[in-house]
């Protein structure tokens, strides 16, 4: 029998396969990316996902938001499948909204390594009060933070330099 003909997407084990369970908790290792064959063209993608849930971590009560997530490719692009099993894994998570929308940022920066990325999460009312996040990336402010030095102030916290 001949052997299997590698692919460009080999790597990608989720898309056309089916698959009957969410992962457990939130990793950026759930999401997988392949090849940007536009690397040299600055673009922006765009995804929303209308129905994420997740957990209060004090009264356990679901909640419910809008989150759209844009980022400007690297070399890296995110498959689409993947995210939707990342994004559903927070449905049994409890953090608070702000802790959430971080962390996506966070785990798509790990994930694909974007120029510019941006979470902004839309949060239903709860108690009569909204509440909307956002948090965002660019290598430019990656790369000041890393070099910034810390200062601590017993007055006022830390302040950089």
């Amino acid at each position: 029998m001949p052997a299997k003909k590698k692919t460009k997407y080999e790597s990608l084990t989720l898309l056309g396969k089916p698959v009957s369970r969410y992962p457990s908790a939130p990793s950026a290792m759930t999401i997988e990316t392949f090849k940007n064959q536009y690397a040299n063209r600055r673009y922006l993608i765009k995804f929303e996902c209308a129905d994420f849930t997740s957990l209060c971590p004090v009264t356990g009560q679901p909640d419910f938001a809008k989150i759209t997530i844009e980022y400007v490719p690297g070399d890296r692009c995110i498959e689409t499948k993947s995210l939707k099993f990342y994004l559903a894994s927070y449905r049994n998570t409890p953090s608070f909204n702000e802790e959430i929308v971080n962390r996506i940022l966070d785990d798509v920066v790990a994930a694909c390594g974007p120029q510019e990325a941006l979470v902004y999460g839309e949060f239903a009312a709860r108690g009569g009060i909204s509440l909307s996040a956002e948090a965002q990336y660019t290598e430019d402010i990656a790369e000041a933070a890393n070099g910034r030095r810390i200062r601590k102030s017993s007055s006022a916290g830390a302040k950089s330099l």
